[in-house]
């Protein structure tokens, strides 16, 4: 059995699909040969904790090592789950931090989680290290693991650091301090992990001394286990139901999908008054206010933050999965774990996104209406087309052969044999 030292800041009792990624990487680790032992954040303040995923954790094993720092997630501990605050407010907080902290607001966790796997690694042997970004701020701490010990390391890019459309540089010069860490990480890297091609591509085209071989694309996934244990609930079948899991914030937002609602409660009463929308997740105040704005409060199901199990059980109850990406800077290179997630329900999907990895894996999924995010009228029309198949029973179905590129335990072994190869190259 080889062993490998995970950095991952973000993992259960964390919640959200950034969570699940590095959870299901670890749970299936042991059946290619590889433990993990993760070290993660201690007690946080975060905005969705899930003991379904915990409970996963402790089920198969996991090793963790809990670290408390003095980032703000961990000072805001005490409070447990964090409201989410309305999003301009989340706007301001979020440049304020960008301003101050590069790479982020997480360097003093990362900095601690450096003295932690220092001491796990003079205690004990490793063969290989990875680390999964974001936060930004522990690639360059893990580089110093490398450098200590001497331990191949792996790097997973859920997001693009530099260019990341979620934290874009507030001045030129955090822009180049951004680079220049990025620069001097990758320098070091053994591996680099990327969720699709369009950020493999901007990696590459920002950064020519790494070749093409150097980067390895293992996508988002969904875990077949999820859906074996939580089937979908008998319901009435009078309404057709459309569900949308997650958050929002940024440019990926409700509203263009409520207003093509609205458009078509008018025009169309007849099919609206058999549709419901359900939301799953941080449905804040002002989505809220814009439903009673709209006055489509009856056909608007808001069920809050779920924990994944429970938000599995919904989904494959569900007829049909909304997501969408906003438009805007390197939105291209977004695949949600969301997304890749809807792929295991085998339910027919809304995908409101722009031109990028998004709609090309909604394309390939088969069982998709795409439009862009904010075309309300070609989203209205999906309104409608998805009930006349509905009604006739004519719903798509998606590419089994695509669909199976994504299983969850597939992924991890294509990772292990990474790790595996790299170790053949060492010997």
């Amino acid at each position: 059995m080889f062993k490998v030292l995970v950095i991952a800041y973000y993992y259960p009792p964390m919640g959200l699909s950034g969570v699940q990624r590095t959870l299901k990487f670890t749970k299936y680790m042991k059946e290619f040969d590889w433990e993990p032992t993760v070290i993660t954040a201690g007690r946080t303040g975060y905005y969705a904790h899930d003991l379904s995923l915990l409970k996963e954790v402790e089920k198969y094993g996991i090793n963790v090592i809990r670290t408390d720092a003095k980032d703000i997630n961990s000072k805001l501990a005490l409070w447990g789950t964090v409201k989410m605050p309305r999003e301009f407010i989340r706007k301001i907080l979020s440049y304020i931090s960008k301003l101050i902290f590069i790479p982020d607001n997480k360097i003093s966790w990362a900095k601690k989680a450096f003295v932690v796997a220092s001491e796990e690694l003079s205690k004990n042997n490793y063969d290989a290290i990875f680390v999964t970004i974001p936060p930004f701020s522990s690639f360059p701490e893990a580089v110093k693991l490398k450098e200590k010990f001497n331990i191949p390391l792996f790097v997973d890019y859920r997001d693009l650091w530099v260019g990341n459309q979620f934290n874009l540089a507030p001045t030129p010069y955090h822009k180049y301090k951004h680079k220049k860490l990025e620069y001097q990480s990758l320098r070091m890297a053994d591996k680099v992990i990327t969720v699709n091609r369009k950020t493999k591509e901007n990696i590459l085209t920002k950064y020519p001394f790494l070749s093409f071989e150097d980067i390895v694309i293992l996508p988002h996934g969904f875990d077949p286990d999820d859906f074996d244990k939580n089937p979908s609930v008998k319901r009435e079948k009078y309404k057709l139901v459309i569900t949308y899991t997650g958050i929002f914030y940024e440019k990926i937002t409700p509203k263009y999908f409520l207003q093509a609602f609205k458009k078509l409660l008018l025009e169309r009463p007849d099919i609206a008054r058999y549709i419901e929308l359900h939301f799953i997740g941080h449905f804040r105040k002002e989505n809220h206010k814009l439903v009673r704005k709209l006055k489509i409060q009856e056909y608007v199901k808001d069920f809050g933050y779920l924990n994944h199990s429970d938000t599995i059980v919904k989904m494959n109850s569900s007829d049909i999965l909304w997501m969408m990406v906003g438009n805007g800077e390197n939105y291209s290179t977004v695949s949600t774990g969301k997304l890749l997630e809807y792929f295991g329900t085998r339910k027919p999907i809304i995908a409101c996104v722009p031109d990028g990895a998004a709609k090309d894996a909604a394309k390939q999924y088969g069982a998709s209406f795409i439009t862009e995010p904010d075309d309300v009228q070609g989203i209205k029309q999906i309104f409608i087309d998805i009930y006349n198949l509905y009604k006739s029973n004519k719903l798509p179905v998606p590419n089994e052969d695509f669909v199976a590129q994504h299983n969850r335990k597939m992924l991890a072994e294509k990772l292990t044999k990474e790790f595996q190869f790299k170790l053949k190259e060492i010997v």
